[in-house]
């Protein structure tokens, strides 16, 4: 159980992976217009998303052009992109780089719309297995996850903020980090359903990476993050 609590680092300067707990469940998908197979969005930013299968073979190539719609909880989008990578059972997909297919996708990922979509998995009493000192645990399908982690004694520990392409973590004793995210995979484990990321570091924390993941915790309700809570993170990234 510690490994989920260790940074693990990449043989890549800068670069370094957290293991973290997976929701196995995800609203946010997409159809391509030519098939009829629906395919989870595993993550997605204003640039582009990642597409996962579960069972393999898609067909699709490297530069092929797809079309289709993404659904997210009663809300659509159109789009438009180019796969520029893939795997037997995920694809990567960049955005056409017009204003119209760019404004679409931030409209539709605006933070008003990700709060709004803000899942407390913590209070899930539904079998879901939570860490045992992972305190507040938030989800908005692909776009934003935060882990709120606490020490023995109930202080707060540890927070790790996933929010688009923006990685944040603060750590008691190591203080703050920011990032952005390069990848992320399924975990193999016989204990908890998780996800290995790997984040590009930035050599010093990002002040435009830090206040806008500052607004999002100031746009996040009393009943899903209480207000000390709230405010203890904002200081940190202070």
């Amino acid at each position: 159980m510690e490994r989920r609590f260790n940074l693990i680092k990449s043989d890549f300067e800068k670069h370094e992976k957290r293991v973290l707990p997976r929701f196995p469940f995800c609203y946010l998908t997409f159809k391509p217009d030519e098939t009829a197979r629906v395919y989870e969005v595993k993550d997605i930013s204003h640039t582009g998303m990642q597409l996962s299968l579960k069972d393999e073979g898609h067909g699709f190539k490297e530069e092929n052009v797809l079309k289709g719609n993404i659904h997210w909880l009663g809300k659509n989008l159109d789009v438009v992109g180019t796969v520029k990578w893939h795997t037997s059972n995920r694809i990567g997909v960049e955005f056409a780089k017009k204003r119209d297919v760019l404004d679409k996708v931030r409209s539709f990922l605006s933070l008003e719309e990700l709060v709004k979509r803000l899942k407390p998995l913590h209070k899930l009493n539904d079998g879901l297995e939570i860490p045992a000192r992972l305190k507040y645990w938030l989800r908005s399908d692909g776009p934003v996850e935060i882990f709120v982690w606490q020490h023995g004694d109930g202080e707060i520990a540890k927070c790790q903020i996933l929010f688009l392409e923006t990685f944040l973590e603060w750590e008691d004793g190591n203080g703050l980090k920011t990032g952005r995210i390069l990848s992320k995979r399924n975990v193999d484990s016989p204990l908890l359903t998780e996800d290995e990321w790997v984040f590009h570091i930035d050599a010093d924390a990002d002040a435009e990476r830090v206040a806008r993941v500052k607004d999002l915790i100031s746009h996040i309700s009393e009943d899903l993050l209480p207000v000390d809570v709230r405010t203890f993170l904002v200081r940190q990234m202070s």
